[in-house]
């Protein structure tokens, strides 16, 4: 009854400190704590989408030895117009005076404070394929936020094997690993007749979010989170332009 089946409405809470966040719709809508009330405001889900730039990018300035950026210069090295970013910036508060630019250490704060990622959230990858294997040992995760901490296939050649520091688990036990592990993040990874069928476990496992690599949409209820990654649609997006 899920096959072919698009969910329209997303949901998505954060409780980040002193901010808390609601995505509906594909929109951002941010409650600000303010002497005890809350503040409602509307934040499209595409500057939601660019935060993660801009945080990426601040992080390389940092790495560079750099102490303070413009929107001028963010602007340059994303591609993004500095009007747009400051516009973006602007919706969750001032982070930047005009002639002094951004503190980079202040902002990447502020930024991972507002995506949520001033914490680790353990990660689940179900399917260990190509692409599962290389998610799996993939370095870039833990210091971005995110830690991989179970593995599951329905492959016994794969089950018991390890990958990495971590030891390939089978699918059938699942539910019950991810409820202990509390985990509420999982990367799904499998063949598309089996996307569906692996979502409704994660789903009866708690999960709230999922990161789905398989090339099709899948229907999930409005409390949990889906984003997809399919490099084809990239690719088709690109030869548009080509000759």
């Amino acid at each position: 009854m899920y096959q072919g089946c698009i969910v329209l409405v997303q949901y998505l809470f954060y409780n980040c400190g002193e901010l808390h966040y609601i995505v509906i719709c594909n929109s951002l809508i941010l409650f600000r704590r303010i002497g005890g009330h809350m503040e409602d405001k509307f934040v499209p889900n595409i500057v939601v989408g660019r935060l993660p730039l801009y945080l990426r990018t601040l992080q390389l300035m940092n790495q560079e030895g750099r102490r303070v950026t413009s929107s001028q210069e963010l602007g340059e090295r994303l591609g993004i117009s500095a009007a747009q970013i400051r516009k973006d910036l602007s919706q969750f508060g001032e982070f930047g005076k005009q002639g002094t630019g951004y503190n980079i250490d202040f902002l990447t704060d502020q930024l991972r404070q507002i995506l949520s990622v001033n914490q680790v959230w353990d990660v689940a990858i179900v399917g260990i394929g190509d692409v599962g294997h290389a998610l799996a040992r993939y370095q870039g995760f833990s210091n971005r936020g995110f830690r991989i901490v179970l593995l599951f296939d329905n492959d016994p050649k794969k089950i018991g094997t390890n990958v990495g520091e971590f030891t390939v688990q089978d699918i059938s036990d699942m539910v019950p690993k991810i409820k202990e592990a509390g985990v509420q993040i999982a990367m799904l990874s499998v063949p598309v007749e089996h996307a569906q069928q692996v979502t409704n476990l994660l789903l009866e496992a708690g999960v709230q979010a999922i990161l789905n690599y398989a090339p099709i949409n899948i229907s999930v209820p409005v409390n949990v989170h889906v984003q997809y990654i399919d490099p084809v649609l990239h690719l088709q997006r690109m030869t548009y332009y080509l000759e």
